[in-house]
């Protein structure tokens, strides 16, 4: 799953470390998220978008190809 996550977290200065700690999640998990080879529970996100004040949208909605 194409995500945001990297790209936004870089944005605001964080290491992959700081943004796994303020979720409650290990570094690795975070890298796997961010590569989209895990996909995040719901609550999971939505505390990674709380922790990046951002919103899931922006983080993880996809557009489809028309």
């Amino acid at each position: 799953m194409q995500n945001n996550v990297k790209a936004t977290r870089m944005a605001r200065g964080l290491q992959q470390n700081e943004l796994a700690k303020l979720v409650g999640i290990s570094r690795q998990t975070l890298s796997l998220i961010e590569k989209g080879q895990y996909n995040p529970s719901l609550k999971l996100c939505i505390n990674i978008a709380h922790a990046l004040g951002s919103d899931l949208n922006q983080l993880f909605w996809k557009e489809l190809d028309q």
